[in-house]
C-alpha cells in the first residue's frame, strides 16, 4: 500500500509518516518499482500502534523505546503518564479557576484583566516577599476576588504574609467570614486555626455568628480563638469556654482578660463568679488549676466574687490561700 493510500486509511498525514519514518518508528518495508513507499500491513499495524500510544500522551521516544526495546517496563510509563496527567489537571483547573475569578470581577477592559493576573500569580509566588506585597496591595485596589484571598489565607504558613492576608481580608466584606467558616471544617488542625484567626479579625455580624458557631467546634484551639475574641467584643456565650480553657491552662490569661471585659456588667459578672466557684469545687480541679481559677476572681467585680476569694483564703492548698488572700487585700485598697 502506497504512502497515500495509507494516509487516507490511518488518518495520519503523509508528511506525519514520513516523520515516523525519519525518527525510525515506522519504516516501509519495501519500494515499487518507480521508488515510491510501500507499506505491507505489519506495517500498517505498527502505525496504529504508534498512533494508540501517542494518544495516552507518550512522546515519540518513549514510544519508540516500548515498541524496540524488549526490556522496557511498560508499569514503569503508565506511572509516569499517571503523575503528567494529574499535574496537567491540576495546573489547567488552577488555570480555569483564575479565569473564573477574573471573570467574577467583571472586568471592563485588558487593564483589569491584566492587573487581576498579575496578583493572582504574585499570591502564589514562591517568595514570601511577594505574596505579602500582593496582599497589601489587593486591600487597597481590589483586583483580586475575595475567594482567592481566603484560599491564600487558609493555605499560608509565612507568619507576615498570613497578617497581611489578614489585613486585606477585613477589607473585604460580610462575603469573607461565610468562605473562612468552611475553613473550620477542614481536616488540617493548620488550616482551621488559621480560619478562626482571620474570623477573630473582620468586622460584622457575620463574623460574630461565625464565631459563635465556632464555639461548639470539636477542635479546642478553634473554641479558644473564638471565645477569646467574642469575650473582648462583650459576648457572654463565650464563658462557658473561656471558664474551660482556665482550667486546661490554654491560653488562660487572654481568657481572664476576655472575662474581665465580659464582667464590666454587674449580672454577667456573677453569672462568671459562679462558674469559676463551680470549677473550683470540682474534685478533679487539680491544685495548678485552682490557682489559675483563683487569679481570674481577680479580674470579676461584685459580691459573689469577693465572697467567693474569702473563702478561698482558708483553702487546704497553701498557695491557693495566698493568693486570695493578697486579691482580698487589693480588693480594699481600692
Amino acid at each position: 500500500m502506497l504512502i497515500g493510500e495509507v494516509a487516507r486509511r490511518s488518518g495520519v498525514s503523509a508528511r506525519m509518516l514520513r516523520h515516523y519514518e525519519s525518527l525510525g518508528l515506522v519504516r516501509p518495508s519495501g519500494r515499487t518499482g518507480s521508488g515510491y513507499r510501500e507499506y505491507s500491513q505489519e506495517d500498517i499495524r505498527r502505525i496504529f500502534h504508534v498512533e494508540s500510544l501517542r494518544s495516552l500522551g507518550l512522546s515519540l521516544r518513549e514510544i519508540g523505546r516500548a515498541l524496540d526495546e524488549p526490556g522496557f517496563a511498560p508499569s514503569a510509563l503508565v506511572d509516569d503518564l499517571i503523575r503528567r496527567t494529574r499535574e496537567r489537571i491540576a495546573a489547567e483547573t488552577e488555570l480555569l479557576t483564575r479565569l473564573c475569578r477574573i471573570d467574577a470581577r467583571g472586568p471592563t477592559g485588558w487593564e483589569d484583566v491584566l492587573q487581576a493576573v498579575a496578583l493572582l500569580q504574585a499570591l502564589g509566588s514562591k517568595s514570601a516577599d511577594a505574596r505579602q506585597r500582593a496582599a497589601l496591595s489587593c486591600a487597597d485596589e481590589a483586583a483580586v476576588p475575595v475567594e482567592a484571598l481566603v484560599e491564600a489565607a487558609l493555605g499560608e504558613t509565612d507568619a507576615n504574609v498570613a497578617g497581611a492576608l489578614r489585613w486585606a481580608l477585613a477589607r473585604s466584606g460580610d462575603e469573607a467570614a461565610g468562605l473562612l467558616a468552611r475553613g473550620l471544617g477542614s481536616p488540617v488542625a493548620a488550616v482551621r486555626e488559621r480560619a478562626v484567626q482571620a474570623l477573630t479579625e473582620l468586622p460584622g455580624d457575620e463574623a460574630t455568628a461565625q464565631l459563635r458557631h465556632a464555639l461548639a467546634s470539636p477542635d479546642a484551639v478553634v473554641r479558644g480563638y473564638a471565645a477569646v475574641a467574642l469575650g473582648a467584643h462583650g459576648v457572654v456565650d463565650a464563658v462557658p469556654t473561656l471558664i474551660d480553657m482556665i482550667v486546661a491552662g490554654r491560653n488562660d490569661t487572654d481568657a481572664a482578660d476576655a472575662l474581665s471585659v465580659l464582667a464590666a456588667d454587674t449580672a454577667t459578672a456573677d453569672r462568671i463568679a459562679s462558674g469559676l466557684v463551680g470549677r473550683l469545687a470540682h474534685d478533679t480541679t487539680g491544685a495548678p488549676a485552682r490557682g489559675r481559677l483563683t487569679q481570674a476572681l481577680a479580674g470579676i467585680p461584685g459580691a459573689r466574687a469577693s465572697g467567693a476569694l474569702a473563702e478561698l483564703s482558708r483553702d487546704e492548698d497553701r498557695a491557693v490561700a495566698l493568693t486570695a488572700a493578697y486579691l482580698l487585700r487589693l480588693r480594699a485598697a481600692r
